[in-house]
């Protein structure tokens, strides 16, 4: 019984653990306003807790409609081998070539993130404070899941080579064990990205090519690790839960040489300088004079709907843990 008592909490608290992590999403938005030019700052830093707090509203989302979870990621190796000549990078090829249904069931993050790039330039262009601190949360979510190499592959959890629980290992618990203390995120300045398509594939195809070593080392790991030491059971908000034990993250960690930290940074970096190219490209505007600063009933009924679908209603699409 007390095995089932363990799991049972196990799963429960994972619930939050998927994409980065709750943890790791917020932090990565945190970070990101504190690389942007002044001008920038002047609104983002005083909202800095809600792009923090609502960097995790498309996770929640995906407990209410089955049309978000493709948003967060792309099995590119479905489409052949590195570097994916197959598959077109624009929108209307790919649906020409492969048909919509085809694409959002292995995942559509590298246009979706067009999409939202479309979506803050015009909140920008229009002066919508309500507008650009939302669309500015959410695309910082789907850029940081884009940074994830187990976002770019099939075996997105190990199901495939018997490591299931890997997607939440990489992304959530190790971050949330190390970044706080021994990782750096002040990391310069965010810059103007001329062609953020081609920005937006590079770092697909670098998680893409990462996914092996991730699921290599830590079968490699597993094998050296006496089967007692690989868990433990720790103390999460008062409640006894079986989780990678610390030992075997940090010495996971060192086996991949920083690997994780490089990509959370590389997703600062990233967040920051798509909010300064919207800007850029919506010409500018005075952060000072913004309208609809308050955010709509509308709106404060859909955060509150995205809680509540979130603690009670089951994911719908496809579970990373």
């Amino acid at each position: 019984m007390r095995k089932y008592f363990y799991t049972f909490f196990f799963l429960l608290f994972a619930k939050d653990s998927f994409c980065w992590g709750f943890y790791a999403h917020r932090k990565i938005n945190y970070f990101a306003v504190f690389l942007l030019p002044p001008e920038m700052m002047v609104l983002y830093k005083p909202q800095i807790d809600f792009l923090s707090e609502h960097a995790v509203d498309p996770d929640k989302r995906r407990y209410a409609i089955p049309e978000e979870g493709p948003r967060h990621y792309i099995d590119i190796d479905h489409y052949g081998s590195y570097p994916y000549d197959a598959l077109p990078r624009k929108w209307n090829d790919a649906v020409a070539k492969y048909s919509e249904d085809t694409l959002n069931a292995y995942g559509i993050v590298p246009w979706w993130l067009q999409t939202m790039l479309y979506k803050l330039t015009d909140a920008f262009k229009e002066k919508n404070q309500a507008k650009i601190l939302k669309y500015s949360a959410e695309i910082g979510h789907y850029i940081a899941d884009s940074h994830v190499p187990l976002h770019a592959t099939k075996n997105h959890n190990g199901q495939l080579t018997d490591q299931k629980g890997i997607h939440g290992f990489w992304e959530s618990r190790i971050p949330e064990l190390l970044a706080e203390k021994e990782w750096d995120f002040f990391i310069g300045k965010a810059e103007y990205i001329k062609t953020p398509s081609d920005f937006i594939w590079k770092r697909v195809l670098e998680s893409g090519a990462a996914a092996d070593t991730v699921l290599k080392y830590e079968l490699e790991l597993t094998q050296q690790f006496p089967g007692d030491q690989k868990y433990s059971f720790e103390d999460r908000n008062g409640i006894t839960i079986r989780q990678y034990s610390s030992a075997f993250s940090k010495a996971y960690d060192g086996k991949l040489k920083g690997m994780i930290e490089r990509r959370m940074r590389q997703s600062v970096y990233a967040v920051a300088s798509f909010w300064y190219t919207a800007w850029v490209n919506a010409g500018q505007p005075d952060l000072k004079k913004l309208s609809n600063k308050e955010f709509s009933a509308e709106d404060l009924k859909e955060f509150e709907s995205l809680n509540n679908s979130w603690k009670n209603a089951p994911v719908k699409g496809r579970e990373h843990e």
